[in-house]
Parts: structure tokens; C-alpha cells; sequence
């Protein structure tokens, strides 16, 4: 028998666990104009922004400014993020572990292509694998965790290259050459690769390092100055047609966006 409703009961309401505080949220889109603002806005700004009537905007601007998120210029009038939005936002970079956070969505990625997948971070030495989820597809060989992998022949490596300062990947593509300068004909690659990545938002090498493997590459972006890290599909080339590339390269640009979104990186580039 279906035990029936108590008389009192609060039908028609949302569950506790869906029930939230309205003041609240709209007190984060205030902050929110703030952020987007990129810098002291006034009053009618910050209104506009967040879609409130200035005299609105106000009385939350108020309340966020006697507990420290946001701060008034008593020259200028203009508001800013606060010092303890500040104290905020630092502890929350020092608490953010990238790799640990990036890691939850890999099984989601792998099995929504059943490819394998891996997350790569820069080193010393170049693109490190650090996380290997195995599809569902056998691949003639995997590459260990803690390997280091090379920047020319790699999907990895072609969005690092694409995505790091030369400063940086130019002193490591000259050791795993050997060669103490970069000739002419290693420039024009790198060159391609970069042109393609930028085109793309992918990179994709076929048997580059593991022969009969396709893998597809793409960064997830940080913020501040953390160098990115690397996402990347791994396929058998054989049965791979150019439909499935295309639709599992569109899963995981979806996949790395998210990624970049969670560790706070907006689409268009500032920090969200």
C-alpha cells in the first residue's frame, strides 16, 4: 500500500535539496558584473550589468561592502571586488589541485567516445602523461604513466607547442633533437603545427609516436599564468572513419572547454 501524504504536508513545494536562497544568487550576479567589469565600476554600470534597477544594485552593493567583497573608491565612487573577496580568491588557487579536477571528467570523455584517454602536464623535460584512462578499444601499445613524450611527433606536444611560450619549448625541442639551433625545415613544422592547433583547437598526429594510433589533442586552459594542460583521445587508426574522427574531436573540444571552465577559465579567455 502507498502510505498517503500528511494533511500538513508542503505539496507543491520544491525539495529541500533544490530550495536556495534568492538574495543570495542575485548578490552573485553583482559580483559577477563586477568580475566582468575587469575593472571599478560605478553604480550605474554595475546596475546595468547585472540587470537591476541602480537603486536595487545599491542596497546589495551595501551589504557586499560591510563584509569585505566589495570595496568603494572614496575618490572616485566606483566599486571593486573587496579585500576579502581577494582573501577569497587566493585561497581558493591554493587549494585548487588542476590535475585532480581535470581527472573527474576523463571516465565521462572516455566513455562517451570508449577511446582511451590521457592527461598530460608540462615538465622539465616536456609533455608528461599523468592520468590514462583505457577505453574500450585495444590500442598495439599504451604508454606508461610518467612518461615523458616528444613535442614533434605527439598530439600532446603540437598543443603545447601551439599554447607555450617559445621560451619555453623551444630549450626542450632542441634536446630531444639533439641539435644546439633549430634548422629551417624544424621551424616551418612547428610553424604548421602551431597554424593548425590555432585552426583547429586540436592536434592530431597519426602513428606519430605509437604506430596504428590516431590521437587527438586539446589543451585545458587555467588561470593566472599556470601553463595549460593536455587532453588527449587515443584511437586505433584502423576502423576510424573520418565521421567518427570528427564527431569524437567535437566530444572532446565540448569535454576540454568544461574542464577549462572548472578550473576557471572563461570561453572567451578572461577568468571566470
Amino acid at each position: 500500500m502507498t502510505p498517503q501524504r500528511p494533511a500538513d504536508s508542503t505539496a507543491g513545494e520544491p525539495s529541500p535539496a533544490r530550495q536556495g536562497i534568492q538574495s543570495v544568487e542575485l548578490a552573485m550576479t553583482v559580483l559577477q558584473a563586477l568580475e566582468q567589469g575587469r575593472g571599478p565600476m560605478s553604480l550605474t554600470q554595475t546596475a546595468a550589468a547585472c540587470g537591476m534597477q541602480p537603486s536595487k544594485a545599491h542596497r546589495y552593493l551595501v551589504s557586499l561592502a560591510r563584509v569585505g567583497l566589495v570595496a568603494q573608491s572614496p575618490s572616485s565612487g566606483r566599486y571593486d571586488m573587496g579585500p576579502a573577496m581577494r582573501r577569497i580568491g587566493v585561497e581558493a588557487l591554493r587549494r585548487m589541485d588542476e590535475v585532480a579536477l581535470v581527472s573527474e571528467h576523463l571516465p565521462t570523455l572516455r566513455d562517451r567516445t570508449t577511446h582511451a584517454i590521457n592527461l598530460s602536464v608540462w615538465g622539465d623535460h616536456g609533455p608528461v602523461v599523468v592520468r590514462w584512462e583505457y577505453g574500450a578499444h585495444a590500442l598495439p601499445i599504451t604508454v606508461r604513466v610518467g612518461a615523458t613524450m616528444p613535442l614533434l611527433t605527439s598530439a600532446m606536444g603540437g598543443a603545447f607547442l601551439a599554447h607555450l611560450p617559445e621560451q619555453f619549448t623551444e630549450p626542450v625541442l632542441r634536446a630531444q633533437l639533439e641539435s644546439d639551433a633549430l634548422d629551417s625545415a624544424t621551424r616551418e613544422r612547428v610553424d604548421r603545427i602551431k597554424a593548425e592547433v590555432v585552426r583547429e583547437g586540436v592536434a592530431r598526429t597519426v602513428g606519430g609516436v605509437i604506430p596504428g594510433v590516431t590521437s587527438v589533442a586539446a589543451p585545458v586552459f587555467t588561470v593566472g599564468e599556470s601553463f595549460p594542460l593536455v587532453v588527449t583521445l587515443v584511437m586505433p587508426a584502423r576502423g576510424i572513419t573520418e565521421q567518427d574522427l570528427v564527431r569524437h574531436t567535437s566530444e572532446l573540444l565540448h569535454a576540454t572547454r568544461a574542464m577549462s571552465e572548472v578550473l576557471g577559465h572563461s570561453v572567451d579567455g578572461r577568468t571566470s
